[in-house]
């Protein structure tokens, strides 16, 4: 009976002892990400070392201008333009050995003019023209 006794007051203190170190636990502070200022959205990959995205904003917050998207190893991975949220300019994407895999323009968010692409290596793969509208 004893031993019976004892063990449910072991469990009690544990319990006990569990509960207050949750209590006494601090919420971690949840990590910002994102930092707009003065119309330049920057986004960053967690533990906010390296940037992920960064690029101009118009005032309704829309992409307007260079946008740069980045590897978490700093590479720039691609740059597009934009004109307030539409791809309007040219566009072009790296694989993440830096080398070039397509290139293109855009006109009110539609595929303009030639398009290339490349394989990893740097060898062209293919071009396709998409035209150009008549406005």
């Amino acid at each position: 009976m004893k031993q019976f006794i004892l063990f449910i007051l072991t469990i009690i203190l544990v319990s006990c002892s569990t509960e207050e170190a949750t209590e006494n636990k601090v919420p971690a502070k949840e990590e910002v990400l994102i930092e707009i200022k003065d119309g330049v959205y920057t986004e960053w990959y967690p533990g906010k070392i390296q940037v992920k995205y960064k690029g101009a904003q118009d005032d309704e917050r829309k992409r307007n201008g260079i946008w740069t998207y980045y590897s978490v190893n700093g590479l720039e991975l691609s740059v597009t333009i934009y004109e307030h949220g539409l791809r309007e300019g040219f566009t072009v994407v790296k694989y993440p050995n830096g080398r070039l895999h397509y290139r293109g323009e855009y006109h009110k968010d539609a595929s303009v003019g030639v398009w290339t692409t490349y394989d990893e290596k740097g060898k062209l793969l293919s071009e396709k023209d998409f035209g150009y509208p008549e406005e």
